[in-house]
């Protein structure tokens, strides 16, 4: 892998000075991409954002919120986004029985429009989280896409803080800024990635990071009905690796994607559930990113 050096685009931190009855549509329209070094051929149409993610198109806030809350509505600082050279390329939402809808916690990963960082088979992300219910401010992380199986995972907070906006005041210039200013560690976070890839880990580390890691799904022994060995199964010809990069996506894969076979603690042989709720997501990558940092400096 070869982690370039990052050249950040003279952009600045200031959304448009009008809004249209549809800024997303707009901005998407206007973008075109025609170059191999373009890694967004999978660019989410407005079409594809209001299907995955209704929460961002909410006009008003939960009914339940005091006045004391100010609603920014997340389609306006995604067009701002949009407007600085982001591009959305995934996005889901939180689905609950106790939730709206339009006011459910979501999330959407982008990158920017044209990507000078490159890393061997990894794409670099900006996650940014919402929500219209006030059980969420608008949070930034670092993410990292991973090409040949499509993981997407999260940076934590600890090896790289996150960017938090509380829904109050000038939210879409904070938002913006504060991307812009994650995208600049994108050169620090490759080079990270390549310490991972040099990192060879011995049958007895990668059994132990396994086993730390199945205790952040299942903090009871007693009741994780597998063996951490099953963690570091490879699904590809890629993932055969003893690197740490390698054991990290298995063990990420495995462990968030769902499929492993377990024991219930009725003895029952059962498989998996893959992680779907948001905030579970974004807490096991962090974590599962803490724990490869601790092997990087062990």
């Amino acid at each position: 892998m070869t982690a370039a050096r990052g050249v950040i685009l003279g952009m600045r931190a200031i959304p448009p000075k009008s809004i249209s009855r549809n800024p997303i549509m707009n901005t998407i329209s206007s973008l075109t991409f025609g170059s191999h070094a373009n890694v967004f051929s999978n660019n989410l149409s407005i079409e594809a954002l209001r299907e995955r993610v209704p929460a961002v198109f909410a006009e008003s806030a939960h009914e339940r919120l005091s006045q004391k809350y100010t609603f920014i509505p997340t389609e306006r600082v995604l067009s701002g986004l949009l407007s600085v050279g982001f591009v959305p390329v995934d996005a889901r939402q939180a689905h609950t029985r106790n939730s709206s809808l339009l006011h459910a916690r979501h999330v959407i990963r982008m990158r920017r429009r044209f990507e000078t960082v490159q890393l061997r088979d990894s794409v670099p992300e900006i996650v940014f989280l919402n929500s219209h219910d006030g059980t969420s401010a608008y949070q930034l992380r670092l993410g990292l896409f991973r090409v040949v199986c499509t993981n997407g995972l999260i940076v934590s907070r600890g090896a790289f803080p996150a960017y938090c906006v509380a829904h109050r005041g000038n939210v879409v210039d904070d938002v913006i800024t504060g991307a812009l200013e994650m995208s600049e560690r994108f050169e620090t976070l490759a080079a990270q990635v390549e310490r991972m890839e040099h990192r060879n880990m011995a049958r007895g580390e990668q059994l132990e990071f396994a086993g730390q890691a199945l205790a952040l799904r299942y903090p009871d022994p007693a009741t994780q009905g597998m063996l951490p060995m099953q963690l570091l199964t490879s699904r590809r010809p890629q993932d055969l690796g003893d690197d740490l990069w390698s054991v990290l996506n298995k063990v990420q894969e495995n462990l968030i994607g769902g499929g492993m076979h377990r024991r219930s603690e009725s003895g029952r042989l059962m498989r998996t559930r893959r992680i779907t709720s948001i905030r579970e997501d974004v807490r096991l990558n962090g974590r599962l990113w803490d724990l490869a940092t601790e092997v990087l400096v062990s």
